[in-house]
């Protein structure tokens, strides 16, 4: 029955390596899937599961960037170098806020705002300020349209947004990515300032979790977190591939719209059936 636990890890595996990086909250759709999909493991293990899965997501970030965000590169010019180091120093001014606030209010939030009713809500919401900034922006000439045109107070001030995003259903990338294009940051430019602060983000995360979770894994819940995350992993390079190509021509008011959708559904499922 082992190949039937593969064959739930690989569809998780598919709906974070989509929803991680498309500003629709990788954590409803985690609490819908959930209702359907379980796996036979530990809660315990379940909830280390649901964010070291998310390494193989971030694992797509660093190969798809990997030349733009290595300052070792020897194909780059000093003035390269260091505008690539300067990209690091503003993704880590990004964090701080976030950082200090997961720390300190992750197991808080975590025990009164992890449920469906916040996160329905939080969908809704988020999804009206996507289709409403998307609206009051349309024909603006953004005042940040470049990676080097951003300042580290702009830097921060998005890092502030990201905290929005402890709240279940807000979603990392949604939060950042509004807070950029509200500061005037060219969407683009946002959603790659996203991508990289989500590296350090993620990476701290999954490592507190497998600290409290300890290091005592079963050969079988080895299995199954690699294959997550190499599920994860693969199609996360579609799906950013996906998103990078899509806003070239489009805003975020498509995902507004399903977010809005996605909020309403969970709302009425939990009311209807719980």
């Amino acid at each position: 029955m082992f190949i039937i636990e593969i064959l739930k890890v690989v569809f998780l595996g598919i709906v974070e390596g989509i929803t991680e990086w498309l500003p629709i909250s990788s954590t409803g759709h985690m609490i819908l899937v959930e209702e359907f999909i379980t796996l036979n493991v530990s809660r315990d293990f379940w909830d280390l599961f649901l964010v070291v899965i998310q390494l193989g997501a971030i694992m797509a970030v660093v190969v798809l960037y990997f030349h733009k965000l290595n300052p070792f590169s020897p194909s780059k010019t000093e003035s390269e170098k260091k505008e690539t180091w300067n990209i690091w120093f503003r993704v880590v001014v990004g964090v701080i806020p976030a950082g200090v606030l997961g720390l300190l209010l992750n197991d808080w939030m975590e025990a009164h705002l992890m449920n469906y009713f916040v996160v329905a809500v939080a969908l809704v919401v988020y999804g009206i300020l996507f289709i409403v900034i998307e609206n009051r922006n349309k024909g603006k000439k953004p005042e940040t349209e470049t990676m080097s045109e951003l300042t580290y107070k702009k830097a921060f001030q998005i890092g502030l947004f990201q905290c929005l995003s402890l709240v279940p259903g807000t979603s990392r990338s949604g939060s950042t990515i509004l807070g950029g294009i509200l500061l005037g940051t060219d969407r683009i430019v946002a959603t790659d300032f996203s991508f990289f602060m989500s590296i350090p983000v993620m990476f701290g995360a999954s490592f507190l979790k497998i600290v409290k979770f300890g290091f005592h894994f079963t050969g079988e819940e080895i299995i199954l977190l690699a294959v997550g995350m190499i599920v994860a992993f693969l199609v996360s390079i579609v799906a950013i591939k996906f998103l990078l190509k899509y806003l070239q021509r489009n805003d975020f008011k498509a995902f507004g719209w399903y977010r809005i959708a996605l909020g309403a559904i969970v709302l009425l499922y939990f009311m209807a059936f719980k």
